[in-house]
């Protein structure tokens, strides 16, 4: 088993799964995807191999983008419908000016030995990337350089920091190991460490429709709930076996949507208050989802990228 395998975030370990065991395929698996984003009416996702791959039909049919590198790619984030940057091993940071199709590499440090795991930009200018032992790096000049930010966070244990996203007021949320959880009210330029009743890892980040509500999940189905911007915290009981979560995305209609281990899907149509879980009868692994214009979702993972009903269930075929 390799070393990034022994201590890991759920997209890692993903990877580990598929690498270690493909022997449960009867066919050749599908190329492992870990996150998804919209470009405007495009989707675009990021995985295994240096793996990009983009839709222009709701996910049905998928493309795949000219990439530089062959390195396992953990997430992406567009700032707009052309705009976009992706993330993975050997650190390193890749960006696309035309909507996923073709990607250049902007950064890389294979010394550091351990990958970025998450991206968020606030503007075409101004953006932070986020990884294993502590790695936070910063650019105010979309990509062009990047510099080391990492001392600006309250992080001495150097803990994995797996998530980054902002609320709809303008705060940014950090979340990582053993419950790190980390808020900037200036646009990161500073950063505070805040208090939560949980000493288990964190594996995502999600902003709700409400300007000051944010939610953080984890480990066997942690998840925790602030309407004020992470001043206070209220952990919220999950329906069914408590799967870890490893992603999430608010939808159209304002509902909100996760995704985890053993195929667990689950939807909160009250902002995150309540959930109701569907379990998908392949059990595999999911790292990401998103909404389509249709209604449908499209959830990526260990089975790669799929169309799915709003509900988590696979579309009747015709």
């Amino acid at each position: 088993m390799t070393s990034a395998c022994i201590k890991t975030t759920p997209r890692i370990l993903l990877f580990c799964l598929m690498v270690l065991a493909p022997a449960v395929w009867a066919t050749p698996a599908p190329l492992l995807q870990l996150d998804i984003a919209h470009a405007g009416n495009r989707l675009v996702t990021v995985g295994d191999r240096g793996s990009v791959q983009y839709s222009d039909d709701q996910g049905r049919d998928w493309q795949p983008a000219q990439t530089p590198t062959q390195q396992l790619l953990t997430a992406l984030y567009f700032v707009d419908a052309r705009q976009g940057w992706a993330v993975g091993h050997d650190a390193q940071i890749l960006a696309t000016a035309d909507a996923g199709a073709h990607w250049t590499l902007q950064f890389e440090d294979p010394s550091r030995q351990a990958p970025l795991l998450d991206i968020w930009f606030g503007d075409r200018h101004h953006g932070f990337a986020i990884g294993a032992y502590g790695a936070l790096l910063r650019t105010d000049d979309g990509g062009a350089h990047w510099r080391d930010s990492s001392p600006s966070l309250d992080n001495p244990e150097q803990l994995h920091l797996n998530a980054i996203a902002g609320t709809k007021s303008g705060v940014l949320f950090i979340v990582g190991e053993t419950g790190g959880l980390w808020r900037s009210t200036d646009q990161g330029g500073s950063w505070q460490r805040l208090p939560l009743d949980y000493d288990g890892s964190l594996f995502g980040v999600l902003a709700t429709a409400q300007p000051d509500t944010v939610l953080v999940f984890g480990l066997r189905g942690q998840l925790y709930r602030s309407a004020d911007s992470g001043n206070t915290w209220q952990a919220i009981d999950l329906p069914g076996e408590h799967p870890s979560l490893s992603g999430g995305s608010l939808q159209a209609d304002d509902s909100l949507v996760l995704v985890g281990n053993a195929g667990s899907v689950l939807r909160s149509n009250d902002d995150g208050r309540s959930f109701s879980l569907f379990e998908r009868p392949d059990r595999l692994a999911l790292s990401a989802v998103t909404g389509t214009a249709d209604g449908a979702l499209v959830v990526v993972g260990q089975g790669g990228a799929r169309r799915a009903l709003a509900s988590g269930a696979e579309p009747v075929q015709p």
